[in-house]
């Protein structure tokens, strides 16, 4: 099929290695195994992506409405922006480092105790913040164990989902991750006013309690590809070089020596950088600038809204192949940081109209690249090392997690308020976009031979 601008239609295979199910055989039994390693396109794959709707809005749903608490805890704790803005960021990054634990516990176990796992210790992390009386409190029930438990969750659930789908797979996660969009879309009015009638603590309460219905929806998960798992060591070769290897392929750590991966891993690093910090912190930087509270929060509600629509955007338009995924993915990148760069300039306009707009330029652009970043990891790794692929993906970009929101505060701190940290968000997006770039044969518009040497290909 031939895009618009007579260009042939290309898939990742022309830069990176692919799965054996990727390639066809003329022989009959090559075809039919070939065909059963293709997620099903439905049946209980449904049910799993409900399930992931459930899990994934509660996750990142509550993580988004952290900003509304960010403003209470600098008011009760009496401390700087950027000490607080480490709470939430140290929690996304615990949430990604322990993303590799939660794959790799479902290569031992089964995914849905892994999730179950995750969704008790996220309730039980923020019902202990709300006993806090220090900010160290805060970080070690809702940054640690909260975010431990969201790492359990988040990748499983993601993994099965994209595994039980093959020609819908973009528009099933779309649909998973439209949850982030909607339940932060209702949260952040929703904790304001959790906030309002019971205080932050009693607002953190309440959540906590919200968190635990993760746990029912990890009891209806069910892979219907799960994983060939690595062989066990036996006590015959019980050796430290075995039990190394053993871990390495629990861990997917082979991953680690495919250049297009790693490329791909660190580009996404300066994209997690810029991609949370409006979600952070555009709700008190609209504050300073002279917008009520209700306004503030509805801001970022409206970005939510936009977010909505552009994950399903991106799900619609990658499904029909018009476009290279990576240049889809460039060309939303691209906006979405143009986007931030803009979002501080008309806010301090004091136009409320032109912040909602840019707010959901912002979204549409956010939703859109978001998705699709997830959507080329079975194009990296392969099926069967997919969910090791995505835990080492969220390993790697935890250090943006960990830089975001706090560089945010501090540039707050420094300059007495939020504009330069929009410019910085904004340029790691677009650094995202320069990385990606060097992808070998980014810019080609044919296909190559499909290469001969396979990902999950033992060596």
């Amino acid at each position: 099929m031939n895009n618009s601008n007579g260009c042939t239609n290309l898939h990742f295979s022309q830069f990176f290695y692919v799965s054996p199910s990727a390639i066809t055989s003329s022989d009959p039994g090559s075809q039919k195994q070939s065909k059963e390693e293709e997620g099903p396109d439905g049946g209980w794959g449904w049910v799993m992506v409900a399930a992931g709707f459930v899990a994934t809005a509660l996750v990142y749903g509550v993580m988004r409405g952290m900003g509304v608490f960010f403003v209470e805890f600098v008011r009760y704790f009496e401390e700087s922006a950027q000490t607080i803005s480490w709470i939430p960021s140290a929690a996304l990054a615990v949430h990604h480092i322990s993303s590799l634990l939660g794959t790799a516990l479902c290569k031992v176990t089964e995914p849905r105790y892994v999730v179950m796992a995750g969704g008790f210790l996220s309730g039980l992390g923020m019902i202990l913040g709300s006993l806090a009386t220090r900010v160290v409190h805060l970080f070690l029930s809702i940054s640690f164990l909260t975010g431990v438990g969201w790492g359990l969750v988040f990748a499983p659930v993601v993994s099965i989902v994209m595994a039980s789908f093959t020609r819908k797979r973009n528009m099933a996660l779309a649909v998973v991750l439209s949850s982030i969009s909607l339940s932060a879309f209702a949260f952040n009015p929703l904790f304001q006013l959790f906030v309002d009638s019971y205080t932050w603590r009693g607002a953190l309460l309440i959540v906590g309690g919200m968190s635990f219905n993760i746990v029912a929806t990890g009891v209806i998960i069910r892979p219907q590809l799960p994983a060939k798992a690595p062989a066990k060591v036996t006590s015959q070769r019980l050796s430290a070089s075995a039990v190394l290897r053993q871990i390495s392929s629990y861990l997917e750590l082979p991953l680690l020596l495919k250049r297009a991966f790693v490329t791909y891993s660190v580009a996404c690093s300066f994209f997690i950088v810029g991609y949370y910090v409006p979600f952070f912190h555009l709700v008190a930087h609209s504050q300073q600038v002279g917008f009520s509270e209700y306004q503030s929060a509805f801001v970022v509600s409206t970005a939510c809204a936009g977010e909505l629509a552009g994950r399903f955007l991106s799900g619609y338009i990658s499904d029909k192949n018009y476009f290279r995924l990576v240049h889809l993915v460039n060309f939303f990148a691209v906006t979405l940081g143009v986007s931030i760069l803009l979002l501080p300039l008309r806010c301090l306009a004091g136009s409320y109209p032109a912040l909602v707009t840019m707010s959901l330029l912002y979204g549409l652009n956010a939703g859109a690249v978001s998705t699709l970043v997830y959507s080329i990891i079975p194009l990296l790794t392969g099926p069967e090392r997919m969910m090791g692929g995505l835990g080492l993906l969220q390993l790697i970009t935890s250090f943006g997690g960990v830089l975001g929101a706090p560089l945010s505060g501090l540039l707050r701190d420094v300059t007495g308020d939020y504009l330069m940290s929009f410019v910085v968000a904004g340029v790691s997006v677009l650094l995202f976009v320069v990385i990606n770039a060097t992808i070998p044969q980014f810019f080609s518009c044919t296909d190559p031979p499909v290469p001969q040497k396979l990902l999950n290909t033992d060596h």
